[in-house]
């Protein structure tokens, strides 16, 4: 009649076998008996346990309100009555909101961590623990030493997880504008609306809490409003994914094109505007040592080898659906291709070898974009404008640059060479010839800013503008030394 607690299973998933066979079979004597497993998602986790069983998942509130009623259910009214210093609460509270706020941040993707954290309740228990601490040993006089609160919040307790060093600024900089002196002045707020309450137990501070917004402005986390835009964006489209992952992936059978003779007509389409493979003979000429027509060589080599595969599983497509080959299990990729270009998705095998896209529309013109600027080095000489998101490897045409700025100066050294850049004022179009030393690109974007051009700074982004391009940059070498 007792239950049974399994912990971590996705740790010992061969036993998980094991165990269903052991539920479907034995004879269980006491209807209250229960077994009670815990783990974290796991692609080879036993699929029919999952489905016998019921499942209940444990995840961090959504919004500021949810995050604080949690966090005060853990806390009792002795831990609110262990310290009759006047600071005690506030700080306690302070703690609280702070804890809301990191995980709350998550849900913004690299707006609010550059690098996912799992911040958890252990944090906020050990923070409080430090401050309750800290309060028994402090002079009265004195006050609180607000540089050792920040230290321990900041870079020990919340900050002992971080390991991005823009995140730890930005925590750190969390920590400095709420832990001071001014946290206990009447006026002071976290964001407008979201006041210290002066309560005396924990009912108190639960009515405070229900009295706050249910949806909650990025600006109390710090963010911009457009962070907002990108997080319900990027929701919707997980939420469509899943779905069209879902569908029945067999044809209609109702008056439709089928779906075969849809990714048919676009498998043509497609290689009627794959470019041709590239002749090597070209860039022999061009003179095979240069550091820039190395690299261009890399980037053929790469956009050779995606044009092949395209070309080689457009071709493979077409003869399965016509039937001269078997579609067959085995033949993942072709079924994978099938099933993602229906839902204007890039195949798999293609993605490996290329690049990230959102649709298969762009992907395939941002192929030919790439391909044309390439095909326009070779023939048509080096460009006067460099689109360098259009390559495989930026980071490798600017050791290019440096490599070439180099060897025209004979006195640098490469390790002492450090690039710079000038924003100019010019667009791609306005550019007519190249840099004397450098180069010109474009195709850079800001998230999270705007620019202004006539004083060539970052400003606050505008209201629903997510993304702003960047005129075009004039990167260049210069001696360190």
């Amino acid at each position: 009649g007792g239950w049974v607690l399994l912990q971590n299973c996705h740790l010992g998933l061969d036993f998980m076998d094991e165990l269903l066979e052991t539920i479907l079979t034995a004879e269980i004597q006491n209807d209250t008996f229960r077994v009670w497993i815990t783990t974290e998602q796991h692609p080879k986790f036993p699929i029919t346990l999952l489905q016998i069983a019921i499942k209940f998942t444990n995840e961090p509130p959504q919004g500021i309100r949810a995050g604080l009623k949690r966090t005060f259910s853990g806390i009792s009214q002795d831990l609110l009555n262990v310290s009759n210093l006047p600071m005690w609460k506030p700080l306690l509270y302070t703690v609280a909101f702070l804890h809301s706020t990191v995980q709350e941040r998550r849900k913004f993707g690299p707006l609010g961590w550059n690098i996912p954290y799992e911040f958890n309740s252990a944090d906020f228990t050990a923070s409080v623990q430090f401050i309750q601490n800290h309060l028994k040993k402090i002079d009265i006089r004195k006050g609180i030493s607000w540089n050792t609160v920040r230290y321990m919040i900041g870079e020990v307790q919340y900050g002992g997880r971080v390991t991005d060093d823009y995140d730890k600024r930005l925590l750190n900089c969390f920590a400095r504008v709420w832990f001071n002196e001014s946290m206990f002045d009447s006026a002071f707020c976290f964001y407008t609306g979201y006041k210290i309450p002066v309560c005396k137990t924990l009912e108190q501070y639960f009515d405070y809490i229900q009295l706050l917004p249910a949806m909650d402005s990025p600006e109390v986390f710090g963010l911009h409003p457009n962070a907002d835009i990108t997080y319900q964006k990027n929701t919707s489209a997980d939420v469509l994914d899943t779905i069209t992952n879902i569908q029945p992936k067999e044809s209609g059978g109702g008056s439709g094109e089928t779906r075969e003779s849809v990714v048919y007509r676009s498998a043509e389409d497609m290689l009627e505007k794959l470019p041709p493979d590239y002749v090597k003979a070209h860039l022999v000429k061009m003179g095979a040592l240069n550091s820039m027509n190395i690299f261009l060589r890399q980037e053929i080599d790469r956009m050779q080898k995606v044009i092949t595969v395209v070309r080689t599983s457009l071709n493979d497509l077409k003869l399965a659906i016509e039937g001269t080959i078997v579609m067959s299990e085995a033949s993942k990729n072709l079924r994978d291709a099938l099933d993602n270009m229906y839902d204007a998705r890039i195949p798999q095998v293609w993605r490996r070898v290329s690049w990230e896209s959102s649709t298969l529309g762009f992907w395939f013109t941002e192929l030919l974009d790439r391909n044309a600027q390439l095909s326009a080095w070779i023939f048509q000489g080096r460009p006067k404008v460099f689109w360098i998101t259009g390559f495989f490897n930026p980071q490798g045409f600017l050791t290019a640059m440096k490599q070439e700025a180099t060897r025209a100066h004979k006195d640098w050294a490469l390790d002492k060479v450090a690039i710079h850049n000038d924003v100019l004022k010019q667009t791609r179009e306005e550019i007519t010839s190249s840099p004397s030393e450098g180069v010109y690109i474009y195709g850079l974007y800001l998230e999270g800013a705007g620019w202004d051009k006539r004083r060539s700074i970052l400003v606050e982004s505008t209201p629903k503008i997510l993304f702003v391009q960047l005129p075009v940059l004039h990167m260049f070498a210069v001696d360190s030394s």
